[in-house]
């Protein structure tokens, strides 16, 4: 997941999540409004692009996050959906990581040749407190997807997943604390339930950061950086990865793994030090801003 795919920017607030989110934060910081819809139309097709020498810029087995700032099944993207779906279904070799918070409108948001799921997409529905846990998971393991997965975050209330995990239909957990302007809390004990729940069911757990607000045996830590929020997160030794390997079968002759990176030529360079420290590292072939930081 050296980079992201945003065919589409803003979104329409939906659940209690979406109460700061970052988008639009970020959307003001530049005087726009983060509910404005439109499309991207310099990147709408990014994972089509070459470089000078004829290559795919994405290159193969790399997974891809799509709409980190919307939403790929919103209402208003209708029109621009199909187009995005034969870009995912030619590139087959890439992996694409949904992630959504409108699983009820996916099943008429799907091409006609979908079958029981493509191999290289990869579905999130979020879950940001219990509510919500249980409005979307259930959708989301009637799904025809392969590859499922839960995004808890932000992460402002307790939740459990043991019922939802319990159908070995979920191959991982990520779950992070919320930024920016407004942002709750994230609290230890929660973080450690998700962990202990993933752990006795054997499904994947990443606690990538610990957003702006975390707290843990009644002290409240205030981490603004986002590295050193992934930093502290990681030292929680949360983290736990499935005894099952997780397999995206993108190629003919090619089993990719997602803990083997035989893949995919991953020069050092596109890897930092704090990568070490990331729970994310294996779903990630380093750094797309490469060489534009210091850190």
């Amino acid at each position: 997941m050296r980079d992201i795919w945003n065919p589409w920017h803003g979104c329409k607030k939906v659940s209690e999540g979406c109460r700061n989110c970052y988008v639009y934060f970020l959307d003001a910081r530049r005087n726009r409004s983060g509910a404005e819809i439109y499309k991207v139309k310099n990147n709408f097709d990014y994972p089509l692009h070459k470089d000078r020498f004829g290559n795919y810029k994405t290159r193969s087995g790399e997974f891809l996050r799509v709409c980190m700032t919307s939403d790929f099944f919103l209402a208003e993207a209708d029109q621009w959906r199909p187009k995005a779906w034969e870009i995912m279904k030619i590139r087959s070799d890439v992996v694409f990581i949904l992630v959504t918070k409108r699983p009820q409108r996916i099943p008429e948001c799907l091409p006609d040749d979908w079958g029981v799921g493509w191999e290289n997409i990869w579905l999130n529905v979020t879950a940001e407190n219990q509510k919500r846990a249980d409005e979307r998971i259930p959708i989301l393991l009637d799904l025809p997807f392969k590859h499922k997965g839960v995004l808890v975050a932000p992460f402002i209330e307790e939740v459990s997943l043991e019922k939802y995990l319990q159908s070995q239909k979920i191959e991982n957990v990520w779950c992070g604390g919320e930024n920016y302007d407004g942002a709750r809390p994230l609290y230890y004990s929660w973080v450690a339930k998700l962990s202990r729940e993933c752990r006795e069911n054997d499904v994947s757990f990443s606690f990538f950061e610990t957003g702006n607000i975390f707290v843990k045996n009644g002290e409240k830590f205030k981490i603004s950086d986002k590295i050193e929020q992934m930093k502290r997160a990681f030292s929680e030794n949360l983290n736990y990865e499935s005894k099952k390997p997780q397999i995206f079968n993108i190629s003919e002759d090619l089993q990719i793994q997602k803990n083997l990176f035989d893949f995919v030529e991953v020069p050092p360079k596109f890897f930092k030090e704090h990568c070490n420290f990331c729970a994310m590292k294996k779903h990630c072939a380093g750094c797309s801003r490469c060489g534009k930081c210091t850190r």
